[in-house]
């Protein structure tokens, strides 16, 4: 019997609605996803913090905390990027020690830990620490396809993640091209060799993801993600529903399908009042395209963003073209955050501007290794032109950064707001907007605490 990872709250509606559903549309549902019979829940992670404090102003921590009070009885759990926890560069591992620390004081149970390179060196500090103050973690390994990804490449690096000692291993399929055999193949391996529970999480842009599932519980998988409909399939998961009654009766999961019925009625009614214009056929239709150009639903979305900011979106086709030759270039990077935003870059770059003309800056620091080891052979003319310019590390990345949490204490404590550890870690992640946000978010609350202040201090003088 398979146990159900539910993502409606996190990665459902950031790969449906760019991540917009906002804490108040969540609320009504929390007590009845906590009785579905879900192993889990993901709530947290990935874009939500960022678009939390950029786009909806809320307080991600604030969203963290509310869950919990409602949700009483399944865990919860949330996506982190290895030592770029929810940002998009590496920080220092004072940040890191500190966030994961919040975030579990906060409400999260289980962290789902990955690093877009699977080096490895990028995921010690933040499973040590996940692990010491007693969280479950998912070791996760992004999957993608090259001449280099061979289920021996996997199984190395899982031998390497169950050296870290983590509670279970995930095949993260951000793109949604495992295909029903390969899944089968790894999730036997896995079992296999390493005794561990196995998760696997694929997206069903390419249209195969309930296949895929249907053969991995068969191989042996203990947990897949699924969501509910309508924030499923397409660049979503698959909805749960559907993956229930695909599966042979003896492997489905324990879950209350009359209660998943009703919160199933509440987002249809939701999203059609509130988000329906942030659902776009292009996310809703499988696209057999993704089997070749690899690139997921969000990163299309960034490119067409991209393009169209440079009166260029017509070029679209020619961009999808380049992007795995310059995945190929750069040595195969699996294509999740960062690497699909800085490989994306470059390929916009060379199909308007001309072959590496022109090389991003972080591409220049990919190639000297601030973002990791590279899978493969980087071409060696890229190669070349970097290091004339920049000095190649062969370090774990975080080693070279200076610590920054005290730095963030002492700029936030001249702010006019709360001095909480977590507003600390949420200026370090993002400081400049951070800044906008505090400014907003807390403007009228700071009003309402000066006048507070003022109306004590004369009942005091009286």
């Amino acid at each position: 019997m398979v146990r159900i990872i539910d993502t409606t709250l996190r990665d459902a509606h950031q790969s449906l609605l760019a991540t917009r559903f906002k804490t108040e549309d969540m609320v009504p549902i929390l007590e009845k996803l906590d009785r579905a019979g879900f192993y889990s829940l993901e709530v947290w992670g990935g874009a939500t913090f960022d678009v939390a404090i950029r786009y909806l102003r809320e307080d991600p921590w604030e969203r963290l905390r509310t869950i919990r009070e409602n949700v009483k009885k399944t865990k919860l759990q949330m996506l982190l990027r290895g030592q770029n926890l929810v940002g998009y560069r590496h920080y220092p591992d004072d940040v890191v020690v500190k966030f994961v620390e919040l975030a579990y004081k906060n409400g999260i149970d289980v962290f789902r830990i990955f690093d877009a390179l699977n080096d490895f060196r990028n995921l010690v500090t933040s499973i040590k620490k996940a692990k010491s103050i007693g969280a479950i973690v998912q070791g996760a390994i992004c999957y993608t396809i090259s001449p280099i990804h061979t289920i021996d490449y996997y199984m190395k690096y899982a031998e390497e993640l169950v050296a870290l000692e983590v509670d279970m291993i995930t095949i993260k399929d951000m793109a949604g091209i495992l295909d029903p055999y390969t899944a089968y193949t790894l999730v036997s391996e896995l079992k296999s060799r390493f005794k561990i529970p196995v998760n696997v999480h694929t997206h069903t842009t390419s249209g195969m993801a309930v296949a895929t599932y249907v053969k991995s519980v068969e191989a042996g998988a203990d947990f897949i993600d699924t969501a509910i409909s309508p924030l499923a399939f397409g660049t979503a998961q698959p909805g749960i529903q559907t993956v229930y009654f695909s599966l042979r009766e003896d492997l489905r999961p324990k879950i209350d399908l009359e209660v998943i019925s009703e919160i199933s009625e509440y987002l249809e009614d939701v999203i059609t009042k509130k988000y329906s214009k942030l659902l776009t056929l292009k996310a809703l239709m499988p696209d057999h395209n993704v089997l070749i150009h690899q690139i997921p639903g969000g990163m299309v979305t960034n490119l067409i963003a991209q393009l169209r900011d440079l009166k260029a979106e017509h070029r679209l086709k020619e961009v999808l073209a380049e992007v795995p030759k310059t995945r190929e270039d750069l040595g195969w990077p699996p294509l999740v955050t960062p690497l699909s935003q800085i490989v994306g870059t470059q390929a916009v770059l060379n199909v308007l501007l001309g072959r590496y003309k022109v090389i991003a800056k972080e591409v220049m620091e990919y190639v000297a290794g601030y973002y990791g080891k590279p899978p493969g052979k980087i071409n060696p003319e890229i190669r070349e032109r970097v290091l004339k310019n920049m000095k190649e590390i062969q370090s774990r990345p975080a080693d070279i950064l200076e610590p920054e949490l005290d730095k963030c204490y002492e700029e936030v404590s001249k702010m006019d707001i709360p001095l909480t550890d977590e507003n600390i870690v949420t200026y370090c992640l993002f400081p400049d907007v951070a800044k906008d946000f505090f400014r907003e978010y807390y403007g009228e609350y700071m009003k309402k605490i000066r006048e507070l202040e003022v109306e004590a201090m004369i009942g005091y003088s009286q």
